[in-house]
């Protein structure tokens, strides 16, 4: 019985846009292209399972080497040339491809099978010596830095300073004397600078590209792009190695980058750019400010109409979006690759709803299309249209919203004070993939060079940040750290303002605007609101939050916190009375002060969500946090002269107070319902002041739909005492016929684990995740992201942030044991979540199949919320379909 083999290596006629998985976008890619019979250079792809052998072994293994000399093979003979002939050599190309699209994360070699002995009769055969020399200097210098692991910076010196020596401005300009001793100095770079010669042999070349391209899969630059969107380690890339083709033959050839529309704004239309004489790596890498796409009918017009018919065709076979590398040798078109285009939220959201309109994808794809993260670009500030602006410049809007922050010159400092919290704006010649860790913490970048399917712009509209390309005004001392417009000089820590949706630069920081929701958004949110299951509130503190709540599509308020309310001016010294007071009349002078502050909060968050429920957690931090510290009590004392005036007098009460109430553990301490047992006035008098609030409400004709949450509920004593206590505040004020629900707040382990019993008490549960998490798994948030978080993510003890996407296996079988026994208890039960948890679109799956009514997050997390339940639901029904 014969063993089928298995497979490494695919040539493009053998796969398809199906098997992305397998052989990488890029791949699948040329596959599909070829198979529509579209002008694609021959080659092959050597396929993910080949790189995850290789990540795992740290060989290629026998079985892959021996299937790329076979494809190898097919390709020199469907070529004509072989690799490493010296008189008409084969060259070719050798790209990364992972399934997920990551523009510019791994490492691509292009011209590889060059060499001395075939560079001279490669010009010779090409009638163009320039050429020739161009591209194997271009071979060296990309083999040096992704292979040989020489920095790219000691290539880029060395043509500036010869480009200097010749007087001239780029290097299209420079001779093919000139870039013979170019390659000289570059193959002494390498030996100086690797410690071994250039290698000469096109089979070594070969191997060492494709062991370099599947090494870069976990390069740094790569590493961070997975965490930032949450992509898997292990993946893995294809690599593709095809045939080259030539952009940089002179006037007649070309390479560019076009989208079938507009990824900032989906607009339809030309949106894309090219190079004359140049290489693919040119446009993406910012090296030189391309042509806008429409300038190519002019200077190569019989290729420019293929392009346009081939774009048209793609797309519709796609049915979405595509982002374009395409090649022109000597006025014939080649498509190099075809992927599903990057875009923000705003033209996805276009793009999703026009193709849903034209009934080319249907109202489910439309909703599924957009990822749910990506709608906070849609929620970016610009500039205030009425501001007197001081512009001191204009480049490419490549990336939409406005920032404003002090400008640093590396992405190392930008990630330093970045992630520190401060507003910085990296200010850089150009990007790179290196750069991206700088990126991820700006609120915006800025760059002198590229252009809008550079890589700074790629990667913004990624990220959701603004940004500015190709603004050609900016002249750039990085070593002095400042750079210079028309003469007027600016320093690291000046401010400054991008807009990428104009490309202005702006002196200072302009005052920002926040952005009003487009018809596109409103329209694939409320498509997604058809299909989803899970109900979507808001944590909102104040009539102004539940406004905006109710505007982004809230569906009521799961979290209303009265301890804000306690904060405002004027009220935290009432409080402190009520805590400092020392007689029960004291006390409840100062609950009575309180009382009609209270209602009054209420009644305006009850009139804004007239209809829809509003969840309100009676108080929760323990008292001292609305004193001063102690520290800041002993040092005012110390700098009285009086130690006996009244003063002093009453800051040692204060102080007295003060240490009586601290904890060693306050989190674990008096807090919560326990705060309401021990001080049962305090909840007597919000509870009173919510049912006198909804009796103010219903009697101005609204309909308020209030439910009070107990917090840090352990024990079902702790929820039947304060409940009667409730219950008799709400029957003093309210008719017999109106109903307030009373639940708890599920937070503890041990709430979870005796969820049964709670529930006879409760008319719902309301996940706490946040503080759920930090007792299940012994951490202290502010303390573990400070301290040690970052390294076990890094170091991969944990996959993500707790805080930020729950712990399923941990957490969440706590939350899915409290639903299971609550419900049994009480079928009636509502269970939803009011942690932030509620916003993040992977704990939205968890909750929806855990059976949760509802999530509720901050008000601008409702749309992602939204949408991300709908398409949990839709998941969900097209397995069921499938099963």
């Amino acid at each position: 019985m014969t063993v089928a083999k298995e497979m490494f290596v695919y040539e493009f006629s053998e796969g398809s846009s199906a098997s992305k998985e397998l052989l990488g976008g890029k791949g699948a890619g040329l596959a599909e292209m070829s198979s529509l019979g579209l002008p694609v250079p021959p080659g092959f792809t050597i396929t993910t399972e080949a790189c995850r052998a290789y990540m795992g072994s740290g060989e290629l293994p026998d079985a892959v080497v021996e299937q790329i000399e076979e494809y190898l093979a097919k390709l020199e003979a469907s070529s004509g040339k072989k690799l490493g002939d010296p008189g008409d050599p084969l060259l070719v190309s050798v790209r990364s491809g992972a399934a997920v699209s990551m523009p510019g994360m791994m490492d691509t070699v292009l011209n590889l099978g060059l060499r001395e002995e075939a560079v001279e009769s490669f010009a010779r055969r090409t009638g163009d010596a320039r050429f020739a020399y161009d591209s194997y200097r271009r071979f060296i210098q990309m083999f040096g830095d992704v292979v040989l692991r020489v920095e790219h910076e000691k290539f880029e010196a060395a043509l500036e300073a010869l480009k200097r020596e010749r007087g001239v401005a780029d290097d299209t300009q420079l001779t093919a004397e000139d870039l013979k001793g170019l390659i000289s100095t570059y193959k002494q770079t390498v030996a100086d600078e690797s410690g071994v010669a250039f290698p000469e042999d096109p089979r070594e070349q070969l191997r060492l590209a494709i062991r370099a391209v599947f090494d870069s899969w976990n390069n740094p630059r790569a590493a961070s792009y997975r965490r930032e969107f949450g992509l898997p380690d292990d993946l893995g890339t294809a690599v593709t190695v095809q045939a080259m083709v030539f952009g940089n033959m002179g006037d007649t050839s070309a390479t560019g980058v076009v989208f079938t529309r507009d990824p900032s704004t989906g607009e339809q239309g030309l949106f894309g750019e090219f190079l004359l004489n140049a290489q693919g790596e040119d446009v993406v890498a910012g090296i030189r400010t391309p042509r806008p796409i429409s300038e190519m009918q002019e200077v190569l017009p019989r290729a420019f109409g293929e392009l346009l018919e081939t774009m048209h065709r793609l797309e519709n076979e796609y049915r979405d979006m595509q982002d374009i590398e395409f090649t022109v040798e000597r006025d014939k078109l080649y498509m190099l690759q075809t992927r599903s285009g990057k875009r923000t939220a705003v033209a996805g959201l276009k793009i999703a709803r026009e193709m849903a309109d034209e009934g080319i994808i249907s109202r489910e794809e439309a909703v599924m299309r957009i990822e749910p993260r990506q709608l906070n670009q849609v929620l970016h500030p610009y500039i205030d249209p009425g501001a007197e602006l001081e512009v001191l410049a204009e480049g490419l809007p490549a990336s939409p919203g406005a920032a404003t922050g002090k400008v640093v010159f590396t992405a190392s400092e930008a990630e330093e004070r970045g992630g520190a919290g401060e507003s910085v704006i990296l200010v850089r010649k150009e990007t790179t993939p290196d750069d991206v860790h700088g990126m991820v913490c700006a609120k915006g970048t800025l760059t002198a060079l590229g252009g809008m399917t550079s890589h700074a712009a790629v990667v913004a509209r990624g990220l959701g940040i603004p940004a500015v390309t190709g603004c050609k005004a900016l002249e750039i001392d990085a070593a002095a750290q400042e750079f210079s417009i028309d003469g007027r000089t600016f320093g690291a820590d000046d401010s400054i303002t991008i807009e990428g949706s104009t490309g202005r630069v702006v002196e200072g920081e302009a005052p920002l605007v926040d952005p009003e929701m487009s018809e596109d958004f409103e329209q694939v949110l409320a498509w997604a609101d058809e299909f989803r299951t899970l109900g979507v509130r808001a944590n909102a503190d104040t009539p102004q939050d539940a406004e905006r709540a109710r505007h982004l599509g809230a569906e009521g308020i799961g979290l209303c916190r009265t301890e804000h309310m306690f904060m405002e001016d004027g009220r935290l010294e009432i409080v402190r009375e009520m805590i400092l007071s020392d007689s029960e009349a004291a006390t409840s002078a100062a609950l009575a002060r309180l009382a009609p502050l209270q209602r009054g909060d209420f009644e305006g968050i009850f009139k804004e969500m007239d209809g829809l429920p509003v969840t309100v957690r009676l108080l929760d931090p323990p008292l001292h946090e609305f004193l001063p510290d102690s520290i800041e009590l002993r040092e005012r004392l110390a700098g009285l002269e009086d130690g006996d005036s009244e003063e002093a007098l009453e800051i040692r009460r204060q102080l007295r107070v003060v240490e009586s109430l601290e904890e060693a553990n306050p989190m674990l301490g008096l807090r919560g319902c326990r705060l309401g047992i021990v001080r049962p006035g305090l909840y007597r008098m919000q509870a009173r002041a919510i049912a006198e609030a909804a009796k103010a409400v219903r009697a101005r004709g609204c309909a308020p739909v209030v439910e009070i949450m107990v917090p840090l509920v352990g024990f079902r004593t702790e929820l039947a005492e304060i409940r009667g206590e409730i219950e008799a505040m709400v029957q003093e004020v309210l008719e017999p016929e109106v109903q307030i629900r009373i639940g708890t707040m599920i937070e503890l382990p041990r709430a979870c684990t005796v969820a049964d019993k709670i529930a006879w008490e409760a008319d719902f549960f309301s996940f706490g995740t946040n503080d759920l998490t930090q007792t299940t798994c012994g951490l202290s948030r502010d303390d573990a992201e400070g301290a040690f978080l970052a390294h076990y993510l890094e170091q991969g003890f944990l996959t993500k942030n707790p805080f930020e996407s729950i712990d399923v296996d941990g957490v969440g079988q706590l939350v899915s044991m409290a639903c299971e026994r609550g419900r049994e208890a009480n079928p009636h039960l509502k269970l939803g979540i009011c942690g932030e948890h509620g916003g993040d679109p992977e704990s939205i799956r968890f909750f929806h199949e855990t059976g949760l009514d509802y999530v509720s997050c901050s008000p601008y997390r409702v749309p992602v919320a939204r949408l991300a339940a709908a398409q949990t639901a839709l998941e969900e029904r097209g397995s069921r379909i499938e099963a």
